[in-house]
């Protein structure tokens, strides 16, 4: 009898575990919805605050009839509660509006700086993966020791530096009095002008040079991808690095790991074999916030490279003061940020089953 309900009860725990999982994601997936509306809802409120867009943007350029009229013509002289539902329903079109410094679609703006964040983003995810992970380890590795203080140091000093000032500081060190590396744009004139000829390009730089077939190109794009991954992803680096020294030193001290020492495994493959896998859930979860910290820190990180993205876009109609164009770019990456976290949690739940509900 007893042998009868063990084998009944082991399928209907499983399941329960896969109904569960379904159920968190589904969940999860609903939740984006409401998170959009609030933040949407949040940057339109925002830039309402400060006035029209108009006259935020050519307001002191135009004779007070003119600019009345161009109020009038755009609809910004309508109740508020109006604007925003004609706000809504235009961006469930996905339609953000039209720029007013330069009558661009912002879905154009969108489109052809978003993929150029998006590489970038990639390059500083990939450098914060290969310098985080590794000296995350080797910190675990020899805890409370001299190489353990230098990184933990090395992880406090990259986190808090601006992203600004490491960014000159590089430009300084590497492209002025080295000479190594370029310190502004995505490519040199040259190598933009053999993009362009590409058919149907990606707007990702790296895959288009790829496409003309030609290496020169491709070292080109790279040279001028270091500086900023580097100054953005060891940010990132010394927070994955944390994580890592963090939980690995919990993970040690398990009884997996000192079963597997007393039969005679070596110390250095107990850390690098079978300690740091559980100890890397949790850089999982934060990735998702570090896309928010990345596209904030993107901004700066273009501007000061010279990156032509969204970034770099952003920082110009701020400068130009024109705020629909600046709605648009906040909206989307508000969008991406829900977007990434939801991704986030339902990899963090597949791979750990405890942080379902």
């Amino acid at each position: 009898m007893v042998i009868t309900d063990t084998s009944l009860t082991a399928p209907r725990a499983r399941t329960r575990g896969g109904g569960g999982l379904g159920r968190y994601i589904l969940w999860r997936a609903l939740l984006i919805i409401p998170t959009i509306f609030i933040l949407v809802t949040m940057v339109f409120v925002l830039m309402r605050s400060i006035g029209d867009p108009i006259t935020a943007s050519v307001g002191d350029r135009l004779p007070p009839a003119q600019l009345a009229e161009r109020i009038a013509a755009a609809g910004y002289d309508r109740p508020v509660i109006v604007q925003y539902l004609e706000y809504l329903g235009n961006v469930l079109r996905g339609d953000f509006g039209t720029t007013i410094s330069d009558n661009r679609a912002v879905t154009e703006v969108l489109l052809t700086f978003g993929t150029a964040t998006l590489e970038l983003v990639i390059y500083t995810l990939i450098v914060a993966l290969l310098v985080g992970i590794p000296l995350g380890m080797l910190a675990a590795y020899y805890r409370d020791r001299g190489p353990d203080a230098v990184l933990r140091v090395f992880a406090i000093f990259t986190y808090a530096t601006p992203v600004f000032f490491s960014g000159l500081i590089m430009k300084l060190i590497f492209g002025i009095w080295l000479g190594w590396l370029p310190v502004s744009g995505r490519a040199s004139v040259a190598t933009e002008l053999q993009l362009q000829l590409v058919q149907n390009p990606s707007g990702i730089y790296l895959i288009d040079a790829i496409r003309t077939g030609n290496s020169e190109n491709v070292i080109d794009v790279l040279a001028h991808a270091v500086l900023p991954a580097l100054t953005l992803g060891l940010m990132t680096a010394g927070v994955f690095l944390r994580l890592v020294r963090t939980n690995m030193i919990g993970t040690i001290g398990r009884e997996y790991v000192d079963s597997g020492r007393s039969r005679g495994v070596g110390e250095f493959r107990l850390v690098t074999k079978h300690a740091y896998r559980p100890a890397l859930i949790p850089i999982i979860t934060v990735i998702g916030m570090q896309i928010a910290l990345l596209l904030a820190g993107a901004v700066l990180t273009e501007t000061t490279f010279e990156w032509k993205g969204l970034g770099f876009q952003l920082a110009q109609y701020l400068s130009a003061r024109d705020f629909v164009a600046v709605q648009g770019i906040v909206a989307l990456l508000a969008v991406i940020v829900a977007v990434s976290n939801f991704v986030v949690d339902v990899l963090a739940a597949v791979i750990d089953p405890r942080v379902r509900y």
